[in-house]
């Protein structure tokens, strides 16, 4: 198979993720129905060339797919030859590009922030970037903090060597990546009253919110301490759809000490989560999702009669 048409099979659109009912007492008892959309699915499936990428395993970057291939399919019309983006040292982004970089054969970078971590073992998710050849470059965070700024940003891919490179702003999320991701919401019509997913930079919130249909609305749940999201959400929204689209919110406080916190209890909930409905648990994003919505399901925030689904967006 030709490259060119081999990166048309890689970025065609995929079929609708599993949506699927689990039968949980904790919200049964409060009238409310749990579907999980089970969008860690999403990429398990795309057919690939081993005469072309070599003998290569796949590692689905699932819900990340939807930010991403929309800004993959301007990086190959666009003629680039290599993808630069950004992310902390356990950022499902970093490895979803990277992923999607070794699959379609474009060089990565992934600039890092923390210049602390370049002189010690890779953890296993930049082990896994590195793994899919991403070239990592570590920046410190006050460096990393001023990467809004258009001059800084251009200082920091100099830095790292990727002139030329096709950027893809850090969690992926821009106005190419909200109308990716708006599709998530037409595949959810009529399924559910609200629609909960985990937010880091907030883009698959903004993206699912407008693609809902009238009468449901999005519940985003941060993952990082700040409260800063909403004013992100809306901006990104401002940019990709020319004003707000949607009805959705915030759940703030579920974020367990900030990005990458596991405390002990929500360990304990995602284990008891995968035992009762046989679903791996994600500890960084999805584990909060499923812990917030059990505990606003049982202060009352939700009505009897509510069918809830939740975004399951990736695996560990």
């Amino acid at each position: 198979m030709k490259r060119s048409a081999h990166v048309d099979v890689l970025l065609q659109p995929r079929p609708p993720s599993p949506l699927q009912e689990v039968r949980d007492d904790r919200f049964e008892r409060h009238g409310v129905r749990l579907l999980l959309k089970r969008d860690d699915l999403i990429h398990t499936t795309v057919p690939w060339d081993a005469d072309l990428l070599g003998p290569v395993e796949l590692h689905p970057p699932g819900n990340k797919w939807r930010k991403l291939a929309p800004n993959l399919r301007a990086a190959v019309a666009e003629g680039r030859g290599c993808l630069v983006t950004f992310g902390g040292a356990y950022s499902n982004h970093l490895r979803a590009t990277a992923a999607a970089g070794r699959l379609l054969g474009l060089g990565t970078v992934g600039v890092v922030r923390g210049d602390e971590l370049a002189g010690r073992p890779l953890n296993d998710s930049l082990a896994r970037c590195a793994a899919d050849g991403m070239r990592l470059h570590f920046v410190s965070r006050s460096q990393y903090r001023r990467k809004a700024d258009p001059q800084a940003l251009a200082e920091l891919v100099r830095e790292a060597g990727a002139e030329g490179a096709y950027v893809v702003p850090e969690g992926g999320s821009n106005a190419l990546a909200l109308h990716g991701c708006a599709e998530l919401g037409r595949e959810l019509r009529g399924a559910a009253d609200v629609v909960a997913v985990a937010c880091g930079t907030g883009g698959t919130l903004a993206g699912l919110a407008a693609g809902l249909g009238p009468g449901q609305r999005a519940l985003g749940v941060p993952v990082l301490a700040g409260g800063f999201l909403d004013a992100e959400i809306r901006a990104l929204q401002l940019a990709a759809f020319g004003g707000p689209a949607g009805a959705w919110a915030l759940a703030e406080d579920f974020h367990h000490g900030g990005y990458a916190r596991v405390p002990a209890a929500l360990d304990a909930f995602a284990a008891g989560f995968e035992d009762r409905h046989g679903l791996p648990v994600e500890r960084v994003y999805v584990a909060k999702l499923l812990w917030a919505l059990t505990e606003l399901t049982d202060s009352g925030a939700f009505p009897r009669g509510t069918t809830l689904a939740a975004v399951i967006t990736g695996r560990p």
